[in-house]
Parts: C-alpha cells; structure tokens; sequence
C-alpha cells in the first residue's frame, strides 16, 4: 500500500481524503499493525487507482503462462466477520480480468462495496448456499448454480442470510470504453 501511494506521489492525509478511511488508520495498515475489513480495503484499493487484488499482492511483470498453486492464492480475511476472498486468477498491472472465490459464513454481509469506474462488471456463479445481492432499489437472491451479470458502476453487498456458509465464483472483468 505505501509502494502504490508514494508512486502516486500521495500523503497519508491524501489519500485519508480520497478513501474516507482515516490517517490513523492508513498508517496502521501501513505499518501492519492493523487488518482493515474488506469495505475498507476497496476504499483504500479504489483511491489509489488499483484493484483489491493488486494491493493485496499483485504482480507488477505479465507473464506468458502463470500458474497459480492452491498454497499460492493470495487470500485475504475479514477478521471481524470471517469474510474470505481468495484470488484465484494471477494479479498482475494492467490485467483486464480478475477471478475470484468469496466464502461467506452464515449471517454475514461484505457490507456496500463502492461503485467501480464505468465498464466494469461482475459475473457471480453460486457454487454452495445462498447468497443476496443488493443493487440500487433491487435485492437478488441466488442458489447454488444460479449465476447474475451486472454492471458494477452503482454500489452493491454481497450477503448470506442462511445458516449454512455460502461460496460463490466472481469474475471482474473491465472494458476500455474508448
């Protein structure tokens, strides 16, 4: 996180402004001291201009052929709700796809992701339990096989409402509207 906010030639207060996570908060995640919850880990991803997946251990060089181990996925944790997001798909700058395995526990929610820039979207296929997804004005229930589109342009949750823990497959994809 520091590599990327110094490269973008920002202070702590900065980019504190930009994610609306505080200075003290930044400086702890900085230094290690502190896990932040996956809502503020996309702010913090989203104002230094980079995905979840990079920050949290992209790759800067592409590669031809990249094989990702099992004992190699990067995976963070929430550790105040058990959330996990397990990248499945190698991180690297300027990749235009990210595939992802989110495991949500009984009851509980990633609380409102923010809204991506404009030509981003998400492909989310259940594979265990079930899962809501909030969109503006809208709750979408899905099942084990089920699969929804969206633009991901307007702010969205993930929630399980059951009492069995729920698996779904995510793919983030972004098209250069140019």
């Amino acid at each position: 996180m520091r590599a990327l906010r110094e490269r973008g030639e920002l202070t702590l207060e900065e980019l504190a402004t930009r994610s609306g996570v505080s200075r003290a908060m930044l400086s702890k995640v900085e230094r290690g001291e502190k896990s932040p919850t996956i809502g503020v880990a996309k702010r913090i991803a989203h104002a230094l201009e980079t995905t979840l997946s990079f920050l949290t251990g992209g790759v800067e060089d592409r590669q031809a052929v990249v094989v990702v181990r099992r004992e190699q996925r990067h995976i963070f944790r929430d550790s105040e709700t058990g959330f996990e997001r397990h990248i499945l798909s190698p991180t690297m700058v300027g990749s235009q796809v990210e595939l992802l395995q989110h495991w949500l526990p009984a009851g509980v929610s990633t609380g409102m992701m923010p809204a991506y820039r404009t030509g981003t979207e998400k492909h989310v296929t259940v594979a265990e339990g079930e899962l809501i997804v909030s969109l503006p004005g809208q709750e979408i229930r899905l099942s084990e096989g089920d699969t929804l589109f969206f633009e991901a342009r307007v702010e969205h949750a993930f929630s399980n409402r059951s009492r069995k823990h729920c698996s779904y497959y995510l793919v983030i994809s972004r098209r250069d509207d140019k």
